[in-house]
Order: structure tokens, then sequence, then C-alpha cells
């Protein structure tokens, strides 16, 4: 049974949101809804810290205030500004699409999940941070913390990294 006996849905999203409220940092990814900000700091901030990502957002939003931009600086100029970051496919593929969406959508980030989701190097929870952050739209970011707690909440046993896993966790509060 888990904690679930404690936590009904509405309660426990009472209780995410006032800890949030009196924890949460102040980030500057989060002082925007500018989708292609937002789309930088997603893409930066996977799998690195916060403290060592966020010099780099910075850096990406001086250098590049807007998609534009991006999509016509020199790779040579984005991946110096990446070094350091490692993972240097996740540049590429941001470059790859500030080109495409400057080329393609008019220098307009798409507003569509389906669209921010076929974007090259995009996930579900990044394609879902977007659409939420950017837009307002109802995609639920959930990360593998999120899976792990809400696991933990509802006293799922089975495997989180499974489709069956994912598809319990997914259906919990309905």
């Amino acid at each position: 049974m888990g904690l679930k006996m404690y936590f009904q849905p509405m309660n426990l999203a009472a209780a995410l949101l006032t800890w949030y409220k009196q924890n949460k940092r102040d980030l500057p990814w989060r002082q925007t809804r500018n989708a292609y900000h937002i789309w930088l700091s997603e893409i930066i901030m996977q799998q690195t810290r916060v403290e060592q990502g966020t010099p780099y957002y910075l850096s990406f939003i001086e250098n590049f205030p807007k998609v534009k931009d991006l999509a016509t600086a020199p790779p040579e100029k984005v991946m110096k500004l990446w070094q350091g970051l490692g993972y240097y496919s996740r540049a590429r593929n941001l470059h790859e699409a500030a080109k495409y969406i400057h080329a393609e959508l008019g220098g307009i980030f798409p507003e569509d999940y389906q669209e921010i989701l076929s974007l090259k190097g995009v996930g579900e929870y990044t394609a879902s941070a977007i659409a939420s952050f950017a837009y307002g739209k109802p995609h639920a970011v959930v990360d593998g913390n999120v899976y792990r707690f809400l696991s933990r909440v509802f006293g799922i046993s089975t495997p989180i990294d499974s489709p069956k896993g994912k598809k319990r966790i997914q259906s919990t509060g309905r």
C-alpha cells in the first residue's frame, strides 16, 4: 500500500505546491515564458548540475538572444560556448534544431507538443517542459526522479524503467 493511504492526489498536489513555494530556487529560466530560452535551459541542464549549467545558460542567452542568432552562428562558436558541458551531441542537435526553426518555421518556436517533440534532440520530458512552462499547456513534466517519487508514494513495485511501470505511474490519481 505504501504511502498512498497518507496522500490523496489533491492533498499531494497541495503539499508539493506548498513545498515548492517555500523552497524553490530563483533561477533565470523561471523568470520567462520564452520558449526558446526555456528550451536552451532544458538542453543545457540535461545531466548537468544547476550550479555548473547556469553560467552556460547565461552565456548562450547573451551570445544568442534569439533563435535566429543561434541558427546563424558558426558551429565553432556554438561548440566553443558549450565547451566543458560534455555530451557535445546536445550542442550539435541544439544548433541543428535552431537552424530548422529559423529556416522552416520562420524563426517561431513551435507551440504544439508534437512539433516540439519532433525537434532534433528533444525528447518527451523536454517537449513537455517547453509546452507546459512556455505555453501553459497541460503536459506533465515527468523525469526519473518523479517516477521514483510517485512509485514510493503509491506503493508501485513494478520497475519504473519498464513500459508497465510507466503506465502504472501515469494512471495514478485518476
